[in-house]
């Protein structure tokens, strides 16, 4: 049976050769109709030259597409893709459109996957919408880092007994210290660039508040109040204050003005002189000779408007800084102090206080520079520091008690002795008036909590024996977490106290003995900067990394 379906069968190339044939060569019958077929066919031809057009033109999209595609690679294109959008949509743009294009190099707000708004929309304005980095390096997630082992990396630390710390966490953080060490200029930072969201809820002032919160972090993560932490000081030094014209005695007094830019310095050269303070050449701009009074102690008012220079002398100087004069003032009527070089300046600049003989201590209006009362201690006087404003008055001598004195009524309404001390040398308040440190001629320095002293509590809070000299100088910086010691007995006998955990930095003063003989020191206002003079003439200026502003 399949031998006959095989004989049977027609050959498979036998039998295509007449089916092409038939095709090739017009039967009679197409003869017959042939002006039908004519238009049938002149037909089918512009569909086959249109679709062939089409065929055409897709490939040379394809490749126009593919040019475009290597010239963004090589250099930048005109016509950034956003996400989302199909490549065949940017071929059909307008040719007009590669003529312009928006420059956001300067524009430092803007996301680098905002990219162009080609048709005017607002990329990111829908919360929905999650912003996604152009790259994640995965490893970072894996790795654990130990901060705490490390003595630089202890910096970044947000608590005191933090140690490990994830990869991504241990960049941003590194981010952050950057930026703080490094913050960007005042002028690079516009308003105006900040994009206003809008809101259909009724918070819409709520929500644009958090949107331009979240628009940078620069103020989430530098903060000017933030914790100072205790262990290592972060600090640099700078050119000196005084380098352009280094004093030819020691330096008895340094001050910041109000502003933070200026800096006075005197000594016993009787020169007082002034300095622009920035940190890179820190300019002079003036020298005062003061022809019969070395300088012990000089010092801005509160206010700004004027210096107050004393001496070892019965009367003293005026500077006044409008008007560039100097006066002298005194002696002062009814008294007989051979000495003035001791004083302290109210907050409210109203009152000037001398410590003079035997106990007492002069009280002199700065307004008229004349004397409006005295106080009487019991034994000597050694220090003053002012209170409450310049309500109240501490003070302490040779009876190592300290005196706290209302001078609105002009009397002593408290007196209680300091744990350990002899003599008394020193005073400081903090600017609030609620912690106040006081130094004896044993290097002991107590620390008290002025309430609880007040109330009967004499016991300190904190005691620092670091220190076996006299107590020279008490200074609490602005923001009363640093408490600065010195003695001017011995070299290097300086000390910074951290004072949220009354604890001292282990790392002041520096290993290279460059302090010499400190004999003063003030912080700038911001607290960002620290001078420091000696007796060599030299006043040494640091700048503190965990404040931003001088």
């Amino acid at each position: 049976m399949a031998t006959l379906i095989s004989q049977n069968a027609v050959p498979k190339d036998k039998s295509e050769k007449p089916k092409r044939k038939a095709l090739d060569e017009p039967s009679p019958l197409d003869l017959v109709q042939e002006p039908e077929n004519l238009n049938i066919s002149d037909s089918l031809k512009p569909k086959k030259k249109k679709r062939e057009r089409k065929e055409s033109k897709e490939a040379e999209n394809e490749q126009e597409i593919e040019m475009k595609k290597l010239e963004s690679a090589l250099f930048g294109s005109l016509y950034p893709v956003k996400f989302g959008e199909d490549s065949e949509e940017i071929v059909e743009r307008n040719d007009d459109s590669a003529l312009f294009f928006t420059d956001r190099s300067a524009n430092s707000v803007l996301s680098v996957y905002e990219g162009d708004a080609i048709k005017g929309e607002v990329v990111g304005t829908d919360d929905s919408v999650e912003r996604k980095p152009v790259w994640v390096d995965e490893e970072e997630h894996k790795v654990n880092i130990n901060i705490a082992k490390v003595n630089r990396l202890r910096k970044i630390r947000k608590e005191e007994d933090e140690s490990i710390i994830s990869g991504s966490e241990y960049v941003s953080r590194l981010r952050a210290q950057h930026m703080k060490l490094n913050p960007a200029t005042e002028w690079a930072r516009s308003g105006s660039q900040a994009k206003n969201y809008t809101s259909d809820s009724d918070s819409d002032q709520e929500d644009g508040d958090i949107d331009t919160i979240f628009q940078t972090s620069e103020d989430l993560v530098v903060k000017s109040k933030s914790k100072l932490l205790p262990g290592l000081l972060e600090y640099a030094r700078l050119v000196d204050a005084n380098a352009q014209d280094p004093s030819n005695g020691p330096i008895n007094s340094v001050q910041f003005h109000r502003n933070g830019q200026l800096l006075l310095t005197g000594g016993l050269d009787k020169k007082l002189r002034f300095f622009q303070i920035d940190g890179k050449r820190n300019t002079k701009i003036q020298t005062i000779f003061v022809d019969d009074c070395p300088i012990r102690k000089a010092s801005f008012t509160p206010d700004g408007s004027q210096v107050i220079v004393s001496g070892r002398r019965k009367f003293f100087y005026s500077f006044d800084l409008v008007k560039a004069t100097m006066d002298r003032i005194g002696p002062l009527v009814g008294r007989e102090e051979k000495s003035l070089e001791s004083f302290e300046i109210s907050p409210d600049s109203k009152t000037i206080a001398f410590l003079g003989n035997e106990g007492y201590i002069l009280l002199v209006s700065t307004k008229t520079k004349e004397l409006i009362g005295t106080l009487k201690m019991n034994g000597t006087a050694r220090a003053l520091t002012f209170s409450n404003g310049g309500q109240q008055l501490l003070s302490t001598g040779g009876d190592g008690q300290i005196y706290h004195w209302d001078l609105r009524t002009m009397a002593c309404f408290h007196k209680g002795v300091d744990e350990g001390c002899i003599t008394g040398t020193s005073l400081a308040t903090t600017p609030t008036g609620s912690i106040f440190a006081a130094g004896s001629d044993s290097g002991i320095v107590n620390i008290y909590n002025r309430d609880e002293f007040l109330g009967g509590n004499k016991k300190p809070v904190k005691t620092i024996e670091n220190l076996t000299t006299k107590i020279d100088f008490l200074k609490f910086n602005n923001d009363a977490q640093i408490l600065a010691v010195c003695s001017s007995m011995k070299k290097n006998s300086m000390k910074l106290v951290h004072i949220p955990s009354f604890t001292v930095f282990s790392n002041w003063p520096p290993a290279n003995r460059a302090l010499q003989y400190p004999r003063c020191l003030d912080f700038s206002p911001g607290g960002g900067m620290m001078a420091m003079g000696n007796a060599a003439g030299h006043v040494l200026l640091y700048k503190l990394n965990h404040y931003q502003h001088a």
